[in-house]
This record gives structure tokens, C-alpha cells and sequence, in this order.
């Protein structure tokens, strides 16, 4: 497993890897939200009001910080998050 806090602002994310089986699971966790990878289910974490982006075709937290927004949730969008839009920029939303 890999645990990487990163600076975006005066605040931190944090980064987890986590190896599952064959594939990652990966997380990028702010304080008013997350971003995650195509494991985790992004219609239960609309059930719980949460500000979720899903993410794909990554493996690693660089490969994470460089890809561009696949999904999210009405919550997210309420923040200004839209699709394709690069997670270096969420990032600093969900900070």
C-alpha cells in the first residue's frame, strides 16, 4: 500500500494505492471530497450526498493527479467539477 499526503494550496490531499488482487484501487481525498478510481461505485456514493469524481485507466497516484474526470456526482457538480476536466483542478476544489 502507498500513502502520500500532497500539498494543493495551504492544504493537503491525500493519496492511497492500494493493491487489490490484479488492479489498484486508488483514492485521492480531500476535505470536501474525493476522487476514485473505477472500483469504487460512484451511484452509492450519490445515495450519500458525497462530492465523488470517478476516474479511469490508472494505475498509479501519478497516473491519477494526470487524468481528467470521468464521472461524478450531482454534488460535485454543484462545486463547479465537470467531465473531462483535469484533476490537477479538482484537486484544488476539493482540498
Amino acid at each position: 500500500m502507498q500513502y502520500k499526503k500532497i500539498k494543493v494550496g495551504k492544504r493537503y490531499i491525500e493519496a492511497i494505492n492500494m493493491k487489490l488482487l490484479e488492479k489498484n484501487l486508488i483514492v485521492l481525498r480531500g476535505e470536501k471530497g474525493y476522487v476514485m478510481c473505477g472500483y469504487l461505485n460512484l451511484s452509492v456514493a450519490g445515495k450519500f450526498k458525497d462530492v465523488a469524481v470517478k476516474i479511469v485507466k490508472v494505475a498509479t497516484i501519478e497516473a491519477a493527479l494526470k487524468a481528467d474526470v470521468h464521472s461524478c456526482t450531482r454534488n460535485a457538480r454543484k462545486l463547479g467539477i465537470y467531465l473531462g476536466q483535469p484533476i490537477s483542478e479538482v484537486i484544488k476544489i476539493i482540498a
